[in-house]
């Protein structure tokens, strides 16, 4: 460990979600089952874990270039937040008061507002204005620790508006490398306007013109489609996503999120990577998803912003299936990118325990990014972290929810 770029955390009370080697996808009672260790250091070298023990272990400090004292605080692998709409023009506070006033998301979306008021600001919005209030936010999410993120497009539901979302988001993976992007294509995420009426033609103009000038440009990693009540078919999401794949663009599908639509089979059918939101779930989804390698991912800041039922995370993980949660950051449904929140709700709402909600938002989160060496503590995975306060015991962190407990986060390698 003479590398000049050497980091040693020393005097960790708790290490959090320490493995020796690479976990997996964590499921059902998996996810109850997180290793910790007692009064530990770890060692960095370069981007990435170098090692890790009991402070009665702890190599000579002469050996790093940096040593930093945790100070018997926590260390957690980082967040991974497998679900976002970071960029986006503006916001939809307006669209609050509604709320407020008791107008569904339904009501609000059929009057020609909710998604489509976003592509229209986003259509009159620069590439440099959007990329300058995204980056704002992806800083924001990183110092609240999280270190990989799946950003969606699909607030532009016209080509060139598509293309200029995704043009963005992969300026933020060339500008913060800090942090895992990962990027979706979701032109079917509202019908355009120019397009109402007429959504048969619309998934047409995706199929012949978005898919072929995003896969051009590599521009998307995933490919993604709203179904569910009042947005897009079966059968539109199965042949969008037959359009996809010879561009080598799995699926990750928006599903069930205000009612059974049958998204979450479609997904599996078509080998998604992820069906998200399922505030919606019965046991035909259960027997969908039992045996797939699709992850099955919930959303709760979007329950608790637009009043929706939480989705049954107990009924996943009981029947023997990993879950991840993520933040689903938006303007019109969760505008947070508070990933420890996400955890909160998973506890409060969703019944996980902590432990649970701890797999779901790190090691699950990135395994439904399609990432196999981030999110957990592991030699040779990256270096990417926060550190806490001393914490009286591992619930705290999600019992103490608007508590700065959060002390230092880094990046691969890091600090930021």
């Amino acid at each position: 460990m003479n590398d000049s770029d050497t980091l040693l955390i020393k005097n960790i009370g708790i290490l959090v979600g320490v493995y020796d080697t690479a976990p997996g996808v964590l499921s059902g009672e998996k996810m109850n089952r997180l290793p910790v260790l007692d009064n530990a250091w770890l060692a960095v070298a370069g981007e990435k874990i170098a090692g890790f023990g009991p402070m009665a272990e702890c190599p000579a400090e002469d050996n790093f270039r940096l040593v930093f004292d945790a100070c018997d605080g926590w260390l957690f692998p980082c967040f991974c937040d497998s679900h976002t709409h970071l960029v986006y023009p503006g916001s939809r506070d307006g669209e609050f008061r509604d709320k407020i006033a008791g107008m569904s998301y339904e009501e609000i979306a059929s009057r020609g507002g909710g998604i489509l008021n976003s592509a229209d600001l986003l259509n009159r919005t620069s590439e440099d204005d959007l990329y300058l209030s995204a980056s704002h936010r992806l800083r924001q999410c990183m110092s609240f620790g999280t270190g990989a993120i799946e950003i969606k497009s699909g607030y532009g539901l016209t080509t060139e508006g598509e293309l200029k979302m995704l043009r963005v988001i992969r300026r933020l993976r060339d500008d913060f490398p800090q942090i895992e992007i990962r990027s979706t294509f979701l032109g079917a995420h509202a019908v355009g306007r120019a397009y109402i009426g007429r959504q048969g033609e619309y998934v047409d103009m995706i199929i012949r013109e978005m898919l072929p000038a995003v896969a051009a440009e590599r521009l998307a990693d995933y490919v993604d489609v709203f179904c569910d009540n009042g947005f897009f078919t079966v059968d539109e999401t199965a042949r969008i996503l037959e359009a996809a794949k010879p561009y080598g663009l799995r699926p990750k599908i928006h599903a069930n999120e205000l009612a059974v639509s049958g998204g979450v089979q479609v997904g599996v059918t078509h080998n998604a990577l992820s069906v998200d939101h399922l505030e919606h779930i019965t046991d035909d989804e259960i027997e969908a998803l039992m045996g797939s390698d699709t992850i099955p991912t919930m959303l709760p800041g979007a329950s608790f912003f637009l009043g929706l039922p939480y989705g049954n995370a107990r009924k996943v993980i009981d029947a023997g299936m990993p879950l991840a949660l993520a933040s689903d950051y938006n303007p019109g449904s969760s505008p947070s990118g508070s990933m420890r929140f996400v955890s909160s709700l998973g506890c409060i709402k969703m019944h996980l325990t902590p432990e649970e909600s701890i797999s779901a938002v790190t090691v699950n989160g990135a395994a439904a990014m399609g990432l196999d060496n981030i999110g957990a503590i592991v030699p040779g995975f990256y270096a990417s972290f926060f550190l806490t306060t001393p914490l009286p015991s591992l619930a705290y962190l999600q019992y103490a929810y608007t508590e700065p407990l959060i002390t230092r986060v880094f990046l691969k390698g890091h600090s930021i």
